[in-house]
């Protein structure tokens, strides 16, 4: 038995449906689309929300939801990182240097109970304490 005397299993494959090739065929005239409407016309395609006609769902639900525009400062713990308090002069690139931050992060709040002495030290609007 060699591959080229391969064939698929006796009924497990049929031949293709040819619509529209006349009427001895039984699917000719209408091509088995049924009588007029929207479904039986050339280039129909239903939409993906479209629910004929009536409100779709997504339209019928009320809006939930709410997004913030205001930026949450990301937190450092002066007492858990050392290496933040100890900068003579705090900025963003100066944390960046001893910490690792996100470059998306735009703002930076020092947290834990030395972080009011830190305030004289800051240069930088973007980076605030707990006292500020």
């Amino acid at each position: 038995m060699g591959i080229e005397n391969l064939t698929p299993a006796a009924g497990s494959t049929h031949s293709r449906k040819r619509v529209g090739r006349g009427q001895g065929s039984g699917m000719g005239k209408t091509a088995t689309r049924g009588q007029k409407g929207q479904k039986s016309r050339t280039g129909y395609k239903r939409k993906r929300n479209f629910e004929g006609g009536q409100q779709p769902l997504a339209k019928r639900l009320p809006k939930i939801g709410f997004h913030s525009k205001n930026v949450k400062p990301y937190v450092i713990n002066v007492e858990k990182i050392k290496a933040v308090a100890e900068l003579e002069e705090i900025t963003m690139e100066s944390i960046r240097g001893v910490h690792k931050v996100a470059s998306s992060v735009t703002k930076i709040k020092l947290v834990g109970a030395s972080a009011k002495d830190l305030a004289s030290k800051i240069k930088d609007e973007n980076v605030t304490t707990t006292g500020n």
